[in-house]
C-alpha cells in the first residue's frame, strides 16, 4: 500500500526478526511488514512527542474538555 511517492529499496533483514514481527502482527510478507513496522515507529514516536508537552499546555479556567466532547458525538 502506497501512499503518495513510492520508491524499491532493497535492505537486508535479520531473518529472527523478521520471522518473530511476522508471527506478532500477521503481516503477509516482508514489504506489509516493513511498511507495518514503519508506521508503527511513526505513531509510537508521535506519541512521545505528545507526552513531552504534558504539564505545557495552560487551558483558561472556563474550558469545558467534557462539552467538546459531547459535541463530537451529536448526530446532528
Amino acid at each position: 500500500m502506497c501512499i503518495g511517492e513510492c520508491h524499491a529499496y532493497y535492505i537486508v533483514l535479520d531473518e529472527t526478526l523478521v520471522k518473530e514481527a511476522t508471527t506478532l502482527t500477521g503481516a503477509a510478507g516482508k514489504r506489509e511488514l516493513v511498511d507495518l513496522t514503519l508506521r508503527e515507529l511513526i505513531r509510537s514516536r508521535r506519541k512521545l512527542n505528545l507526552f513531552d508537552l504534558a504539564g505545557k499546555i495552560q487551558l483558561t479556567d472556563d474550558y469545558d474538555h467534557k462539552g467538546l466532547r459531547e459535541l463530537r458525538h451529536d448526530p446532528d
